[in-house]
């Protein structure tokens, strides 16, 4: 791996450190080139930040050793060899699209790099070939939705990685086409990206995760998983993670404790509604639903203490449809599980990360409900 080949032009790795205060780098391939040369000029330490779903973000450091341990894990698990060619099309601000380079650079890959946008396989030439890439839901979505080449770049990688967020099931029925072997990611900034896949296409498909080698899972009493490996530097991590621990280490992951809602003394879950409401839009009631982005969450209630809601981007609809809809999820969830609400906004407030920031939402729900 003598070169990375960003947005089309040759950077010698060797000669990084020379290139990065070109004044003609747009500020992604200036980041890109700053890490390579910190990476090899043997910087122990690097500081990164959370993603911020579950609040702000916040920056934590890891050192080069627990990186390189991730990196080697991961290419062992997909079974690549030195000199296989990898696409970089994630932002490297956070773990996931850091640790693609720090894989090129430890493991002997060949790094082609494009900026992080929707469709990153657009621009390439039709004749593009690679072995690997990572990319989040919506990458793979739209490229899915693409053009022809897209799909075929895509088709003929021997390992892509999902990871960022949750796969719809719209989005896993898709994934059916694929014959290239898609993994979905669980792991965190805390783990140094991902410590165990899933299988989300083909004959192996699962909704296990099955964690690397070398680390160890465990549920503590909340029964949430904790995590200790040498990607957490021997310790244990404590996470807020609701699992279905088999014995032989792989897991199911059912939802976040922090996503649990108390109503009337009955304990929901909030991704378990979701799911079930997903399934609804999915195959539809009547014809009526369209596809929406929306999140479950809790408002504060008299009698309940707290009422299950559902707030869902776009109009609303009109109550025969919401009839229709609870009638629909009732074959799946209890009467405490099914929504007492829908609540319609024109369009969801995200995170700085572009993730649905549920607090805020639901505060604006509040505050409207008052006036």
């Amino acid at each position: 791996m003598d070169e990375w080949i960003l947005n089309g032009k040759s950077y010698p790795v060797a000669q990084l450190a020379k290139v990065c205060d070109d004044p003609n780098l747009s500020d992604f391939e200036r980041r890109v080139l700053q890490f390579g040369r910190d990476w090899q000029s043997g910087c122990e330490t690097f500081t990164l930040y959370t993603s911020g779903s579950t609040g702000e973000p916040k920056p934590t450091v890891i050192t080069r050793d627990q990186m390189a341990t991730s990196a080697r894990l991961t290419i062992r698990a997909l079974g690549l060899p030195p000199g296989s060619r990898a696409l970089v099309c994630l932002g490297i601000d956070y773990i996931a699209g850091m640790m693609m380079l720090v894989r090129g650079l430890e493991c002997g890959l060949h790094l082609t790099l494009v900026d992080p946008v929707s469709r990153p396989l657009l621009a390439l030439p039709p004749s593009s070939r690679f072995d690997f890439t990572a990319m989040v839901p919506l990458q793979l979505q739209e490229t899915l939705n693409g053009a022809p080449h897209e799909f075929e770049i895509l088709d003929a990688m021997q390992g892509v990685l999902i990871g960022g967020g949750p796969v719809s099931q719209a989005l896993a029925m898709q994934l059916q086409r694929v014959s290239a072997p898609l993994y979905h990611t669980y792991g965190m900034t805390e783990t140094v990206s991902h410590i165990a896949l899933r299988r989300l296409n083909g004959p192996a498909r699962s909704d296990r995760f099955v964690p690397f080698d070398g680390v160890g899972l465990q549920l503590d009493e909340r029964g949430c998983l904790a995590i200790t490996s040498a990607l957490t530097r021997g310790e244990t991590l404590y996470t807020n993670d609701l699992v279905d621990l088999h014995p032989d280490g792989s897991f199911v992951w059912l939802g976040r404790i922090d996503n649990v809602i108390n109503s009337g003394g009955v304990k929901v879950q909030i991704e378990k509604v979701e799911t079930a409401l997903e399934t609804c839009f999915l195959h539809g009631w009547n014809g009526t639903y369209a596809e929406r982005r929306f999140f479950v969450g809790a408002l504060e209630d008299q009698r309940l203490g707290q009422a299950v809601v559902a707030v869902i981007e776009g109009d609303a609809w009109s109550p025969e449809i919401e009839t229709g809809l609870r009638s629909q999820l009732q074959s799946s969830l209890t009467r405490y599980e099914v929504p007492r609400q829908f609540y319609f906004v024109p369009k969801l407030i995200e995170t700085r990360t572009g993730k649905i920031d549920r607090r805020a939402n639901l505060d604006n729900v509040a505050s409207a409900l008052l006036k």
